[in-house]
């Protein structure tokens, strides 16, 4: 016979929780939520490309963005709402506290909508109102364009 015992033969070997697999998977999940969410525009949820612009500014006070997609939908606070709904809200939320309101429309959105949509936030009687973009460097700007000599 052998040396071992009929019962060792028999017993299971206790499993056991891989933890670096999970830490793995759970990095990965932690990173593609940080890309995902810098992304998209605070306050609206939805991804866009601003325009740019070499005088931008921070606004430091409470602020609520207003989004206008491609598509020409307006975004508040992740919902899609129509001009009149938005112009509701913003009175609701006036009444609570001074806001400012900065549109965030994407590169590609017709100027006549921004417009439509800075009169729904001026109807509401917020006349702070601006419309963000994103900060270009001045030397980036200027390498397009070419002086009248150079032609």
């Amino acid at each position: 016979m052998s040396g071992r015992s009929r019962n060792g033969y028999f017993d299971a070997v206790p499993p056991r929780v891989e933890v670096i697999p999970m830490i793995d998977i759970m990095m990965f999940l932690l990173v593609f939520f940080v890309v995902i969410s810098l992304q998209m525009i605070s306050g609206t949820g939805v991804q866009m490309e601003l325009p740019g612009s070499k005088t931008t500014e921070e606004i430091k006070e409470a602020t609520i963005t207003v989004g206008v997609t491609r598509e020409n939908e307006i975004v508040v606070d992740g919902e899609t709402i129509s001009q009149e709904a938005l112009t509701e809200t913003l009175v609701e939320l006036k009444q609570d506290q001074k806001i400012a309101v900065i549109i965030a429309g994407d590169k590609e959105v017709p100027l006549q909508t921004l417009i439509n949509v800075m009169d729904s936030v001026r109807g509401a009687g917020i006349n702070s109102v601006g419309i963000a973009a994103t900060a270009e460097s001045k030397s980036a700007a200027t390498a397009g364009q070419t002086s009248p000599a150079q032609n």
